[in-house]
């Protein structure tokens, strides 16, 4: 019987294996460079990348519980469905499925769109899968920190409709929480959803003034140009990228993606602590940038 997790040296994976520790469970963790990887103690690298099905079929040998999360890459949802397919196959007893907060909604938004339907697929099959829909990630504002510092702006163009963002901390937690519940069964057990947010509605304005609070200066919101944020993107990321980026945040402009207080409330049960807010996040993380 063991775990294995999949996208396991990302930002989320690397928090699940984080979090499956002491748990006294086996767990592997599939990556495409088993002699590199950098993992947790007692964590065994296996081979395989979600792209080539036989590789995620010898890798799931042995294993009863799975985590899945597929790559933000242009075949994502053929790569999550046949993953599935090869659980299902396997005769994996629990999955765990790191879907997206607001899929429903944003049907011109591929990524989110794409993991609604594999939402879509899990239900139809009666899968025994816990879908978690996380929402935008606290820490991807790490990458504000020159703009924070170098010129008191703070540029992710949210807009004014609110945004409950979930700190990556707590996906690793709930997703290690329900994998556990899952291994330990004696039987599998029925679907489950959950949002995985933050206790907050932000907006630009608003997170502008946590971080002029968290670092003692003034700091602005750079406003909400999706076309600049498209070609500022396009130099870090391949054009189809930017575009579904800039897709996303015309959604939260114009529909936001804010929790519910049931959302809230079912999180806080399952983690056993009320969701990380962004204002303790920003507070850390001025705190490690003042040390350098």
């Amino acid at each position: 019987m063991a775990i294995l997790v999949t996208g396991s040296t990302g930002t989320i994976g690397s928090q699940v294996l984080a979090h499956l520790q002491g748990h006294n469970v086996e767990v592997r963790a599939l990556t495409r460079s088993p002699e590199t990887a950098q993992l947790p103690a007692g964590v065994t690298a296996v081979r395989g990348d979600l792209a080539d099905p036989d590789s995620v079929r010898a890798a799931l040998q042995g294993v009863t519980t799975l985590f899945l999360l597929a790559p933000n890459v242009a075949d994502e949802l053929t790569q999550a469905m046949l993953t599935l397919t090869a659980a299902r196959e396997a005769g994996i007893k629990g999955i765990v499925y790191l879907s997206v907060f607001g899929g429903v909604g944003y049907a011109d938004v591929p990524h989110f769109a794409g993991k609604y339907t594999v939402e879509r697929m899990i239900e139809a099959l009666d899968l025994p899968v816990t879908v978690l829909r996380p929402a935008y990630f606290i820490q991807n504002d790490l990458r504000q920190k020159d703009g924070l510092l170098k010129t008191g702006i703070y540029g992710s163009p949210i807009g004014k409709k609110g945004v409950s963002m979930v700190d990556i901390r707590d996906i690793g937690e709930a997703a290690a929480i329900e994998l556990v519940r899952r291994e330990q069964a004696a039987a599998p057990l029925g679907r489950e959803t959950y949002a995985l947010v933050g206790p907050d509605s932000l907006t630009g304005e608003g997170i502008a003034t946590i971080w002029s609070e968290a670092l003692g200066r003034a700091i602005r919101h750079g406003g909400d140009d999706l076309v600049v944020m498209e070609q500022r993107t396009k130099t870090m990321l391949p054009a189809w990228h930017a575009l579904d980026l800039r897709l996303m945040f015309s959604r939260y402009q114009t529909e936001g993606a804010v929790a519910t207080t049931d959302d809230i409330e079912r999180l806080t049960k399952l983690l056993g602590h009320a969701p990380r807010s962004y204002a303790a996040f920003a507070k850390d993380a001025a705190t490690q940038w003042a040390k350098g």
